[in-house]
């Protein structure tokens, strides 16, 4: 009886070891399949739910009852009046509203980070107040300035800075618009990156090594915000090839805009436009995604990978 009952050493669970690990392996594979088989459904039922209305959309824009299978709407596209031109005007806003609020953030997080923490709540209620203004009340505010500012600022040099701003080229307005409503995007990204590094110790080790400030910025603090500066973009790209409001009411005729102008003659060359402008859209946002997740690489990395190179002896030389 004592050799076939199993002593308390022998009972016990081995360390390391878990509940999992000594349970029956037609159990294990029970517990192993149902999270397997859920997360299917769900990622069936969210891709259904994305890919539905688009295929819909698609099949709307090149069947027509009667006539059978016809791409004239993606055809005509191109000939189309307007479209060039309203496309290029959304990416050169879209670049400019990127470059222009990651400068205006960029080094303002760093400097809070570095030598000002206790006005981070400041600064982050600064930047979260767009999304508490509604885009309506920003335009109306926005196109109220804009009637001031000539009849009060004739005689000065101002008055050719608010001829300049409202531009149809270019309306650089709407670059400051956008980077106002960026900015809680913005700052939520910069403000993960910056809490996942540790910054102070960074920059006094780089200022201890004789790197002035120019250095440190580009070559120390913003390779380690690759992913964050490339979520900004992200999400700022995203915000101004699909805004809508304040385009229209301020008078201009951005993507979003000319889309909407040639729904009511146009309608299946405008489902078209909205399927073209998603795919442009996601290829975008794919390649600011992959530059945010690419390598980097540094001469010191470099030299020290050519050393470790170096020093390895064959065999035969040892």
């Amino acid at each position: 009886m004592a050799a076939m009952t199993p002593t308390a050493r022998e009972a016990a669970p081995k360390p390391g070891t878990d509940n999992a690990d000594t349970a029956p392996p037609a159990a294990r594979r029970r517990t192993r399949r149902r999270p397997r088989v859920w997360r299917g459904v769900v990622l069936g039922l969210g891709g259904a739910y994305f890919l539905i209305p688009l295929i819909a959309s698609f099949v709307f824009t090149v069947h027509t009852p009667g006539q059978g299978i016809s791409f004239e709407a993606y055809t005509a596209l191109l000939a189309a009046d307007g479209f060039t031109e309203s496309l290029l005007l959304s990416l050169g806003l879209a670049a400019a509203t990127i470059v222009f609020a990651l400068l205006l953030a960029v080094p303002a997080l760093v400097a809070v980070r570095l030598g000002a923490p206790r006005l981070r709540p400041v600064v982050e209620v600064m930047c979260m107040l767009p999304l508490v203004v509604p885009p309506i009340a920003l335009v109306t505010g926005i196109s109220t300035v804009l009637r001031w500012g000539p009849d009060h600022l004739s005689r000065t040099p101002l008055y050719q800075t608010f001829l300049a701003v409202q531009n149809e080229s270019f309306p650089f307005v709407l670059v400051l618009a956008y980077t106002v409503m960026a900015l809680p995007f913005v700052y939520r990204s910069l403000d993960a990156g910056l809490r996942a590094v540790d910054v102070p110790t960074l920059v006094e080790a780089a200022r201890n090594c004789g790197a002035s400030w120019p250095y440190v910025m580009f070559r120390v603090i913003l390779p380690n915000l690759r992913s964050s500066l490339a979520g900004a973009a992200f999400l700022t790209l995203a915000l101004v090839l699909g805004e809508f409001t304040i385009a229209s009411l301020l008078g201009f005729r951005p993507f979003a805009v000319w889309i909407v102008s040639i729904s009511g003659a146009h309608a299946r060359m405008s489902v078209a436009v909205s399927l073209l402008s998603l795919v442009i859209t996601w290829l975008l946002l794919l390649a600011l995604s992959r530059a945010g997740t690419a390598p980097t690489s540094t001469p010191g990395s470099a030299r020290s990978a050519r050393t470790s190179r170096g020093s390895r002896t064959s065999p035969k030389e040892s």
